[in-house]
């Protein structure tokens, strides 16, 4: 046991627990572990402001299944990095963010940039932890790893005193402990076969974290040897391919009507990883509160969760990727009529794709069209949030080699700095970015972290010079009383060029194939600007549509 520092520790304990890629933010906080980290093949992509960094390591743990780690310094620095923070926690990915702290000295003076980060992340993170003494750095740090990735994923916050680590330490090397993942009993997988069996008009919905590559096999194997129809939760739809016929929509936002006809007329719903949460149930409006009319199944890895919002038959402690292969292998005897609703339900999701001839020079429904056509099979797909999600959401469908990186928080700015976490881990992969044009202003400099760490993606620019989301819901509820939510975009291809990138705008839908031929082969990455009729919400409504409409009470 040889002496360090307690910076020196912490990047022992990267290097121990495999990780390969760190975002941040520097800060004098935590300058040991900057230095620690000179010497090691560690790749520190330094970022532009904390809430990209925070989204980048969130979309790294999405996409990989490990954590994503971030550091950021006292004060401003963990503010900032909130945002990542929650995202991380509501769309169950694990992720560690390691924040800067003062003295311990200091500690309760209101010392500068001092914060309390048990109140400050305690209802957003699954773990916070100040480490008090260097020697106890090592096993602060095992746990954190432990409980980021054990039963519901989820993000984990470590402060970490400058004092602490500056100090020095003889403690033995971190060694990563064995990860629980909750197994279900055979005779519970009995029961859940059961139910299956006996249903006439089953669907399971599917979500959450903990879901590996083999599992999302094993899911499409199981559904189409047994016809049971599969709807993805708010933006899992990756989760199995798309292209299947046991797929039958997802259920988010703006959940189509198809989709709201299977979840209300199942008469079982095996909820998978899914928390039965407001996206995934239409606000609790599809399943009746307390007792629904359907029969369910629940099986999620953190037991609070079973029953929480709905009274179920079964309630099953389960991690998704190992459950789903406990009963891949398994048979049920399937009804008549199960494979004639399973075809009906597929023909009414397939329907719902149809998108009508858009306004505007550049028409958004056949450029998603040509990307459906033209992407590689594993393409990836990012974006934040706001109106223009539409189109990578609902006109898009993942094969079961292409992955979708969004955030169930609903957290604008997103779409990029996950873009640039996906070129981190895939360069060679084609990542494909969706922005809006008020979105992607919310973390616009991060495309001087993508050419600086060369993970530069595709960024399409969808602009309707406005809070477009925000601008639905006050045209139904106020109409024609616009207030705060037109926006006085900059120029988007010069920006772009600006920061080296390739950029071009894209006037009619004729101009956009050879444009994005353009941007792929670009080696500096490439930003398509598409400016799309303002007057078109939704690619169904309008704002006349909408004023149209009588208000809600």
């Amino acid at each position: 046991m040889t002496e360090r520092s307690g910076g020196q520790l912490v990047v022992d304990a990267l290097v121990a627990q495999g990780v390969s890629t760190v975002f941040g933010v520097p800060g004098e906080s935590y300058l040991t572990v900057l230095d620690a980290l000179h010497d090691t093949e560690v790749r520190y992509l330094t970022c532009r402001q904390e809430g990209g960094a925070a989204y980048m390591a969130e979309a790294w743990g999405k996409l990989t299944g490990e954590p994503g780690v971030c550091m950021v310094t006292r004060g401003p620095g963990a503010t900032n990095a909130s945002v990542g923070v929650h995202t991380a926690m509501q769309d169950s990915t694990p992720m560690l963010l390691l924040v800067g702290q003062v003295s311990t000295g200091r500690r309760g003076r209101e010392a500068f940039q001092e914060i309390d980060y048990r109140h400050f992340f305690g209802s957003i993170a699954k773990w916070v932890v100040e480490v008090a003494r260097t020697d106890d750095l090592a096993d602060a740090l095992t746990i954190a790893f432990k409980i980021a990735v054990s039963g519901r994923p989820g993000p984990v916050v470590v402060a970490l005193p400058e004092d602490v680590l500056t100090a020095s330490t003889a403690v033995v090397d971190v060694t990563p402990l064995q990860v629980e993942r909750a197994t279900p009993a055979v005779d519970e997988i009995d029961t859940i076969i059961e139910e299956l069996g006996a249903a006439e008009r089953p669907v399971m919905i599917v979500g959450g974290g903990r879901w590996t590559i083999p599992a999302r096999r094993d899911l499409e194997q199981f559904a189409e040897a047994n016809t049971i129809a599969v709807v993805t939760a708010f933006r899992f739809h990756d989760l199995i391919d798309n292209f299947s016929d046991v797929y039958v929509g997802e259920a988010g936002v703006w959940m189509s009507t198809a989709v709201q006809s299977t979840i209300r007329d199942a008469d079982l719903i095996v909820g998978l990883g899914i928390r039965f949460g407001q996206m995934t149930t239409g606000a609790w409006s599809l399943l009746d509160l307390p007792t629904p009319s359907q029969r369910v199944v629940h099986v999620h890895p953190e037991r609070i969760q079973l029953g929480r919002i709905y009274s179920t038959e079964v309630g099953v402690l389960g991690d998704p990727s190992i459950t789903i292969a406990m009963l891949r292998d398994r048979e049920l005897v399937s009804s008549p009529g199960r494979s004639g609703w399973v075809a009906d339900r597929r023909a009414a999701y397939l329907e719902s794709m149809v998108c009508p001839p858009q306004p505007g020079g550049v028409d958004m429904g056949e450029v998603m069209a040509w990307l459906q056509a033209e992407l590689p099979p594993d393409a990836i797909l990012t974006n934040g949030a706001g109106n223009f999600t539409v189109w990578p959401s609902k006109f898009f469908r993942y094969g079961p080699d292409a992955r979708l990186l969004a955030p169930q928080s609903g957290t604008m700015g997103y779409g990029l700095p996950a873009a640039i976490a996906a070129k981190a881990a895939h360069p060679d992969r084609t990542v494909v970015c969706f922005a809006g044009d008020g979105d992607l202003q919310m973390t616009i400099q991060e495309l001087a972290t993508a050419r600086q760490a060369g993970c530069e993606p595709i960024v399409i620019v969808v602009d309707n010079q406005m809070y477009g989301t925000i601008r639905t819901h006050q045209e139904r509820v106020f109409p024609e009383r616009v207030s705060g939510t037109d926006l006085v975009n900059p120029d988007f291809v010069m920006l772009a060029a600006a920061h080296g990138m390739h950029s071009e705008r894209v006037a009619t839908t004729g101009d956009f194939a050879p444009a994005f031929a353009r941007a792929a082969a670009s080696p500096t990455g490439a930003l398509l600007h598409i400016r799309v009729d303002p007057s078109r919400l939704t690619p169904f409504e309008s704002i006349t549509d909408v004023r149209g409409r009588p208000r809600p009470k």
